[in-house]
């Protein structure tokens, strides 16, 4: 039996409307009640994951900021990897004449914006986290734990790419990048996924991958979903990620609360 379970939040854990579930809760409690681990893992920052735990009324592992950030099942910081501020400043100001493109900055326990985005804010119904406003040519570079770029309609998702295909090649093995969804671009310190993140995960509990399962819908989710005993790829994952991954089962959708029916299946 599994002894971990990791999930990405949206379009996995998440409903549609980016909240978790009556049903997902009481889930996630039986599996913490026969003590087996939850970790959630995800883009999003620390801040907002801490309260979304808190509303569960679980102790987890929270992985976030795409394995940037990694804090116990009682808030700890037991790793963390920030982007080198040299390379933070010049990221930051990719996209800065872009009209398409949104800024954003996890700098410490703020998230930073360089204009207003109500299609981001419509991710966070289940927290009051919020973002304040920033100059991506003048701000504090330390402590920054990812840079994600994004556009307000998956038609653009082409122009993302060509910000993908210019940052590889201007950066290579620099930073990690990668898409979340089509809509949002995500940058990283060299080596940062949720997969080695989820390795620090189980080392830290004495348990070992093989007694984890994971679930997930981006391409972010890729090592942690190659790397886990058992990955699941959910329905509404990106076409990419089940081409990359055609060996993992494909589950069902989080419109229908796919994860946890799957979770009380096998473990409950």
């Amino acid at each position: 039996m599994f002894r971990v379970v990791a999930s990405d939040l949206d379009g996995t854990l998440l409903t549609p409307e980016h909240c978790l579930s009556p049903y997902t809760k009481q889930v996630l409690q039986a599996l913490r009640k026969k003590d087996i681990h939850f970790v959630f893992a995800t883009g999003r920052h620390h801040i907002d994951v801490a309260q979304m735990r808190e509303n569960m009324e679980i102790d987890a592992f929270m992985i976030t900021s795409n394995g940037a950030r990694v804090h116990d099942s009682s808030g700890n910081l037991i790793f963390g990897q920030s982007i080198e501020p040299t390379l933070a400043c010049e990221v930051a100001k990719e996209c800065i004449d872009d009209p398409l493109v949104y800024t954003h900055v996890y700098r410490g326990d703020n998230w930073l914006i360089n204009k207003e985005d109500n299609y981001s804010l419509s991710f966070f119904r289940d927290t009051d986290f919020t973002y304040e406003y920033f100059n991506p040519s003048d701000f504090e570079a330390d402590d920054i734990a990812k840079i994600y770029f994004t556009i307000s309609n998956d038609s653009l998702h082409p122009h993302l790419v060509e910000i993908k295909n210019r940052l590889d090649k201007k950066y290579g093995n620099k930073m990690s990048i990668t898409f979340s969804s089509l809509n949002c671009l995500e940058i990283m310190a060299e080596n940062v996924s949720k997969g080695s993140a989820l390795k620090k995960v189980v080392e830290k509990l004495g348990l070992d991958l093989k007694d984890c399962i994971a679930f997930g819908d981006g391409m972010n989710d890729f090592e942690m979903l190659k790397m886990a005993g058992k990955g699941c790829i959910m329905q509404n994952a990106s076409l990419d990620l089940r081409q990359k991954l055609p060996q993992l089962e494909v589950i069902g959708s989080n419109v229908d609360d796919a994860v946890p029916h799957y979770l009380n299946n096998l473990l409950l």
